[in-house]
């Protein structure tokens, strides 16, 4: 009986006398199997590791934007509370419940800002850089990166200022196309360089944990702003914002709005308006100034024996506000809110100050 040769088997050299041991063909065999085997594990095993080892880091990349940018939002944050507590304000939030609220709406808003400015800004960032450094002789680093910021916040300059001179139908003066420009290529910029740096890592196959370090010096950063914010103040050298104290005769004096209206307060209780707006309520849902003329009577509004407004009452024109006290000492001012509550409009006095020659 004749025995077939399966397809693709390879002949063995067969003895002269035609014989061939079982175990020979075997290890034949079997020497065989493995030199395809390597063969082609030869061809997919760099592949597979090419795979493995060199991803290309996107989301290193962003994770570690994000990080960087909510550590500069939480310093710049609290640079400018210290700022504003030194100077003039509305106040902070009082009370447990609201401080926490309005940490954590913070918290939340840094996060999705920071997602969004890292999916439009920093990484066509490094893309760009990577799509010049394709050319030979060129190599993806940091100053690629840098160089990149520039080019993506003028272009995101454009787009954004382009939408709001539409949407207004008056574009903004150069001047502030440029402040916007350099402010956001200097906030953008140490994000887009770490940002690099942890992709590049993940690319060269080692191992990167930069968020997680960038959240970490972050933190460390702010909480030295708030230690030498907080010693500051606690030893004096600057003072927390205070509005003025006045006594009754103070507040006595001829006060203008800076555009024609004045209204005059004696020391007695009487009032003389010439000017001064009124703002009321014109049934669309705002407030129009009308001008209001006419003698009337004021009184000192007090909090805890404490002067901290006055109380304005014109009959001939129906004005009736109660104005609170801001400004300093040696510039007082007296206002009140226009508009819808918490609009942070006002109508503002100032003080005519008369100086002794």
């Amino acid at each position: 009986m004749t025995q077939q040769a399966e397809p693709g088997a390879i002949p063995e050299a067969v003895p002269a006398d035609g014989k061939a041991e079982s175990g020979d063909g075997a290890d034949a065999a079997s020497r065989t199997g493995a030199a395809v085997g390597s063969g082609s594990g030869s061809k997919e095993a760099p592949r597979a590791q090419g795979r493995v080892m060199h991803p290309d880091g996107f989301g290193a990349a962003f994770c570690a934007s994000m990080a960087a940018l909510c550590a500069e939002a939480a310093v710049a944050g609290t640079l400018g509370v210290l700022v504003m507590l030194s100077r003039e304000h509305e106040g902070l939030p009082h009370g447990l419940m609201m401080i926490a609220a309005v940490v954590f709406v913070l918290v939340l808003l840094g996060v999705l800002v920071s997602g969004f400015v890292t999916a439009a800004v920093v990484m066509p960032a490094l893309a760009l850089a990577r799509r010049v450094t394709r050319r030979p002789g060129r190599r993806d680093g940091p100053l690629w990166n840098a160089a990149a910021v520039p080019v993506v916040s003028a272009a995101a300059v454009a787009v954004f200022g382009g939408v709001s001179a539409l949407g207004s139908l008056s574009p903004a003066s150069p001047v502030k196309y440029l402040l916007w420009w350099a402010s956001l290529t200097a906030a953008l910029l140490p994000a887009t360089l770490i940002a690099g740096v942890a992709g590049r890592r993940v690319r060269e196959g080692r191992a990167t944990r930069m968020a997680r370090r960038v959240s970490r010096d972050g933190a460390l950063a702010w909480l030295a702003v708030g230690a030498v914010g907080a010693a500051v103040y606690g030893s004096g050298l600057v003072s927390v914002y205070q509005p003025p104290r006045f006594e009754t005769e103070q507040l006595a004096g001829t006060w203008t709005d800076g555009r024609g209206g004045t209204v005059r307060l004696a020391e007695d209780g009487a009032a003389v308006a010439d000017g001064l707006d009124n703002y009321v309520w014109d049934g669309t849902g705002k407030d129009r100034p009308k001008d209001c003329d006419g003698a009337g009577t004021w009184k000192p509004v007090k909090d805890g024996g404490k002067v901290e407004g006055m109380s304005l009452r014109i009959g001939s024109c129906e004005l009736k506000r109660n104005w609170s006290v801001s400004g300093t000492v040696k510039e007082p001012r007296l206002y009140h809110e226009i508009g819808k509550p918490g609009s942070g409009k006002r109508y503002v006095l100032t003080k005519i100050v008369k100086h002794k020659k």
